[in-house]
């Protein structure tokens, strides 16, 4: 069976078959279905009324562990963004209720921001209908498969220095 990235590449090949384009069929196929998922979790996170990013903060938070507080620019990082994206982001959810800005106990000058109760709970109620709807959309893939898919990936990460979120 081919996908419409064979499609591309045939079309290369007979318009430029003196370039080798195996490496647009990785990066296509990578970016395609980044955008697959991208609108597959973009309608599983509106249900709950969140945008993917507002989960992406709240998850964050949450995972932290108590206090479920972390800096802004631990959140940056996180979420790779801009520390002005960061900011509008925390102001959004802190605006709804769902996170809120303290004072840093061990530095003073520094602000933290921490889940609040509502924040917590609505993590909560979304993390396993949102695991059980991942597992819905890898389902066509094998244990042996995803195991192969993580380690492939993992790899090409590190290989672009996406080794850490601090």
């Amino acid at each position: 069976m081919s996908d419409a990235v064979d499609q591309i590449l045939a079309q290369w090949q007979k318009e430029r078959p003196d370039i080798d384009v195996w490496p647009m069929g990785v990066v296509g196929r990578i970016t395609r279905l980044s955008r697959l998922l991208d609108r597959e979790l973009k309608d599983f996170f509106a249900g709950y009324g969140l945008e993917r990013w507002e989960f992406d903060v709240l998850a964050t938070l949450r995972r932290a562990g108590p206090p479920y507080a972390l800096t802004a620019g631990a959140l940056n990082r996180a979420a790779m963004v801009t520390s002005g994206a960061i900011t509008n982001r925390i102001d959004r959810l802190a605006a709804r209720g769902l996170v809120e800005r303290v004072p840093d106990e061990e530095d003073r000058r520094s602000v933290r921001v921490r889940l609040t109760d509502e924040g917590r709970a609505l993590v909560d109620e979304i993390l396993e209908p949102h695991v059980a709807n991942e597992t819905r959309l890898l389902a066509t893939l094998a244990p042996p498969e995803r195991d192969l898919l993580t380690g492939l990936l993992r790899g090409l990460l590190e290989s672009l220095d996406d080794t850490a979120i601090n």
